[in-house]
Order: C-alpha cells, then sequence, then structure tokens
C-alpha cells in the first residue's frame, strides 16, 4: 500500500490518500470521480467519501497498479472489499480490478457463462482473483484485446489451462507461445454470443470482442472521456495508424452494443443502440478533426 510520508500534499485530510508513486493510470478517478481526481499530473483525493462512496473508494485502491493509494482507517474493512472483486458490472459481466503496472493500469474483465467463462485482457495477478474466478467456475479462454494488456496472463494460464486468443499481428517473442493465434481482418466468432471484431489503429493486431449484441470490450481502441464528454480515442497513445483506426472504428457502426467497457478511459453504457451509434459518430468526427 501507499506510504503515507510520501503523500501528496494535494491530497485534502482524511484516511484516503495518494502518493507521490502514482503514474496518473485514470484508474481511481473513473472508478470513483466523487473521491479522487487528477492534478498536476497525478491523482489527488479531493474529497474524503462518505460512508456510501468508502466502499468504491477502496475497490479503487485494491485497483490501482502501483499501489499508491493508501488508506489509515481500520484494517477490518479492507480485508471485506479485498475479498469482493471480481466487481459485478450487470448480469453476468465483472471488472476484475487489481490493474498491472505492465499494462499501464488497463482494465480487465470476466465474464461468467455455462458454454465457458471467459478472462478479457489480464489482471495482474492475484491469489483473491484466482480463487473467486476459480469458484465461479474457472476460466475456459483468455480473450486479449492487444499486446498491450497481457500482464500476467501466464500465471492465469497456469491456474486455469486456458488458452490464450490474440491477433497475429500482435504477437511479439513474448507472447508466440499463444495457443490461438488470429489472421487477417475478417470477424472471428468463438460461440454464438461471443464475436471478435479486428479493429487496427491502436495497434495492428487490436481487436475487439462483442457479447450478446450489448457489451463490447474495447481495450485501447474507443473509450468514454469524462473532459470531452463522449467517446474518444487515444491519439497521443496509437502505436500503429490513427487514419486506419478511423475506419476500424466506422467499421464498429455496423454492430449493436450498448455498453463499452475498456482497457483505459471510463467504461460508457447507452440507453439504446441508437445512443451509441450517435456516441460513436462524435468520436469520429472528434477523430476526423
Amino acid at each position: 500500500m501507499a506510504n503515507i510520508k510520501n503523500k501528496r500534499s494535494q491530497n485534502v485530510e482524511g484516511n484516503f490518500y495518494v502518493d507521490q508513486t502514482c503514474i496518473d493510470c485514470g484508474t481511481c478517478y473513473w472508478m470513483a470521480p466523487k473521491v479522487f481526481e487528477e492534478i498536476s499530473g497525478m491523482s489527488a483525493v479531493t474529497t474524503q467519501p462518505e460512508f456510501k462512496d468508502e466502499k468504491r473508494a477502496m475497490e479503487a485502491l485494491f485497483s490501482c497498479p502501483t499501489n499508491s493509494i493508501g488508506y489509515a482507517g481500520q484494517r477490518v474493512e479492507m480485508r471485506r472489499v479485498s475479498k469482493t472483486f471480481p466487481l459485478l458490472i450487470e448480469e453476468n459481466v465483472f471488472h476484475n480490478g487489481y490493474h498491472s503496472e505492465n499494462s499501464y493500469g488497463a482494465a480487465s474483465y470476466f465474464i461468467q457463462r455455462e458454454n465457458g467463462n471467459i478472462l478479457v485482457d489480464s489482471p495482474r495477478y492475484s491469489s483473491v482473483i484466482s480463487k473467486n474466478i476459480a469458484d465461479q467456475g474457472g476460466v475456459s479462454l483468455q480473450y486479449l484485446t492487444h499486446r498491450d494488456d497481457v500482464a500476467d496472463t501466464d500465471l492465469y494460464q497456469k491456474n486455469f489451462q486456458a488458452k490464450r486468443l490474440m491477433h497475429k499481428d500482435d504477437i511479439s517473442e513474448k507472447t508466440n507461445h499463444f495457443e490461438i493465434q488470429l489472421e487477417g481482418q475478417d470477424d472471428y466468432p468463438i460461440d454464438n454470443d461471443l464475436l471478435v471484431i479486428p479493429v487496427p489503429g491502436h495497434t495492428k493486431g487490436h481487436t475487439v470482442l462483442l457479447y450478446k449484441e450489448k457489451y463490447l470490450f474495447t481495450g485501447d481502441h474507443l473509450a468514454f472521456s469524462k473532459n470531452l464528454d463522449h467517446l474518444y480515442a487515444f491519439k497521443t497513445a496509437c502505436w500503429y495508424d490513427f487514419k486506419i483506426q478511423i475506419e476500424s472504428m466506422e467499421k464498429l457502426l455496423n454492430y449493436d452494443f450498448t455498453h463499452v467497457l475498456p482497457g483505459h478511459g471510463a467504461p460508457f453504457k447507452a440507453s439504446t443502440t441508437s445512443e451509441m451509434k450517435e456516441q460513436l459518430r462524435k468520436c469520429i468526427e472528434w477523430m476526423k478533426n
């Protein structure tokens, strides 16, 4: 956990604080926006949480990839919250928390399905997550959106013996042992409710995963910006081709979904597929401009 002797001066006084090891990955201020904000290139506690918001702040603490969030209160509540991961988002879709510094704090997800559970990208390894996922049926497949968010996938593979799937264009020497390597730009159905969609741009081999025509797991391709107040892409963190990424974004207009669940940036939920398409059009217009 964070070192109170190293806490940032921008924190307001109270039990929660952020120290100087913060890498400004954004995890805490999309998870608990009432508590954390970005100040001078790092996160800080700007409002100490009331009781109803304390659990969310605690979840952000355990999700911080660099253990930069500290808590000076009683540890009983911390131990209780630490065992609640993965966190339910909706239906049978979960946020794993425990973000990894190896993927610069990217979020990962867990889908519990009768036909086999899916781990979407990788959290940092945690015996808590591993045990809780095992209790929910384990993992039958590890789906990786792209090369940046692999994190501790090999450790989870040892636990669950689940094959790893990623596009071949993002395979490197460190990942050439992955069991399923997609090729080309055609969609790849994993099951009747799971579709891998190639969306090159952020990286050459980036893909997204569409689940039940409702949940889109977008890696570093698409996220919601609270500052811009619309969906956006990371132009300053595009490692392949931004123009190609615009074309990939336009491709997504052909699919129906209401949830964007990204690796980086904030999640977004639309009330209808039409609202999501309008948000996507705003994103594309912003990218073009």
